[in-house]
């Protein structure tokens, strides 16, 4: 059983960074495949980012390659999205995702089990 809890997310403008941060509970956290995901208004959630249980390949959507950043620190039960390059269309929740080891890496919400109740990310222009 992991427990995800997001934090980092807030009001920035058009080209700021932010760092979310996703806490994981359970010691079984450095097996699993972790995620972000996003959902803005309106729409259904949408992957962002991922990255295998030993940090070494990461995955990510067209629309924020070159921008953010996906990472991991499995001493501490820490992963990390550096989100630079904010654009008003970046405005989302962000949650947190963990899901068995395995590569491809998934890309859809069915490849993972556990959730965080997500971070608001808000960019105006």
């Amino acid at each position: 059983q992991v427990q995800l809890v997001e934090s980092g997310g807030g009001l920035v403008q058009a080209g700021d960074s932010l760092r979310l941060s996703c806490a994981a509970s359970g010691r079984t956290f450095s097996r699993y495949t972790m995620g972000w995901f996003c959902q803005a208004p309106g729409k259904e959630r949408e992957f962002v980012a991922a990255v295998t249980w030993n940090g070494v390949i990461s995955h990510y959507a067209e629309f924020v390659k070159g921008r953010f950043t996906i990472s991991r620190d499995n001493a501490k039960n820490m992963v990390y999205l550096q989100m630079n390059s904010l654009k008003p269309e970046d405005t989302a929740v962000y949650y947190c995702a963990g899901g068995p080891s395995g590569l491809p890496i998934a890309t859809t919400e069915g490849g993972y089990e556990y959730w965080g109740q997500g971070t608001q990310v808000t960019v105006s222009s």
